[in-house]
């Protein structure tokens, strides 16, 4: 991939729609710890966040679901909470190895911030992991019946 400094660096980037860009990057950046790394006039703005990165750009706001991995998710809920976030499921422990929570920005984007606590064998889950040391890829699936709340 050519490197474009005008860009980030990550390889998917969400974008998110605001009526206000300045107020929706202040507070997404206040409230769940993004960085602003560039702003256009106050119709886009790119916010990074360890090496993932947000573009929020002005218009009509149509919900979308954000996934972000934290160091510490009960932290972070703390501080998006004293922001302000809406909380819509607190901090909770998840077989598949994550500890996560959800909450809703001011423009109805749904975010959950997922901090990892174990190392899950994705075999467990009936996946097929790489024959390598690289990142696993695999289809895999819970039972239909799995009670993921444990």
């Amino acid at each position: 991939m050519r490197p474009n400094r005008s860009v980030p660096a990550s390889s998917v980037i969400p974008v998110l729609a605001y009526p206000d860009v300045t107020a929706a990057s202040d507070w997404l950046c206040d409230a769940f710890g993004f960085r602003e790394r560039l702003r256009v006039g106050d119709h886009r703005a790119q916010l990074i966040y360890g090496n993932g990165a947000v573009i929020v750009t002005q218009g009509e706001s149509a919900p979308a679901t954000v996934h972000v991995r934290v160091e510490d998710a009960v932290a972070h809920h703390e501080h998006a909470y004293a922001c302000g976030a809406e909380i819509t499921s607190e901090p909770a422990d998840y077989p598949y190895g994550e500890r996560q929570y959800t909450a809703v920005d001011p423009g109805g984007h749904r975010w959950t911030f997922s901090q990892s606590i174990a190392d899950v064998d994705p075999e467990w889950w009936g996946g097929t992991p790489a024959d390598d040391d690289t990142d696993w890829v695999g289809v895999f699936s819970a039972p239909d019946d799995a009670d993921l709340t444990d």
